[in-house]
């Protein structure tokens, strides 16, 4: 296969002061989305439906420079307390899927991984001239996302149960 067409992968975790299921029901709270959507990034949550259930759908509108895109996600692989994915159905990229994964560590923490597969569009020209420009905008968004998690879950009284609103 050529270089230009392999899978990129972008993977980042961080412990979280709580246990798997709490991290995890922390984000399938309403507006955890917008949430963890970094204030410099232009995005627009268009529609959601069924929270991050698999077969449940998200649809935002990204500007990437002067350039509106939309994207479709689907979610799948839903486990309780432990994971959730999603795949890009429609969207500037030819494959993108995001597993995010909750494991239990030393008692009262766990362990939160974000794992990305990717295909860069525009064959050759977008693996020499985008790659770098992709893992920038993906450090950058995981370190506030994760940033964003600690701070909410820091506070949180370890009986009890997030949302995101007791917490941002």
């Amino acid at each position: 296969m050529p270089f230009w067409k392999r899978d990129e992968y972008f993977s980042r975790s961080v412990v979280l002061p709580v246990s798997a299921a709490q991290a995890f029901a922390w984000h399938v709270s309403p507006g955890a989305l917008e949430a963890l959507t970094p204030p410099w990034e232009r995005i627009r949550l268009v529609s959601m439906t069924d929270g991050i259930r698999a077969g449940s759908r998200v649809t935002v509108r990204a500007k990437v420079g002067p350039i509106w895109t939309t994207w479709v996600m689907e979610h799948f692989g839903y486990v309780e307390s432990r994971e959730f994915n999603d795949r890009m159905l429609r969207g500037p990229f030819p494959l993108w899927e995001h597993r995010h994964l909750f494991e239990d560590e030393q008692e009262g923490t766990c362990r939160m991984s974000d794992t990305i597969r990717f295909r860069l569009p525009f064959g050759i020209f977008g693996r020499v001239f985008g790659a770098a420009f992709t893992r920038r905008k993906l450090e950058r968004m995981f370190a506030y996302r994760h940033g964003v998690t600690v701070q909410a879950l820091s506070s949180l009284d370890r009986g009890s149960k997030c949302t995101v609103h007791d917490k941002l």
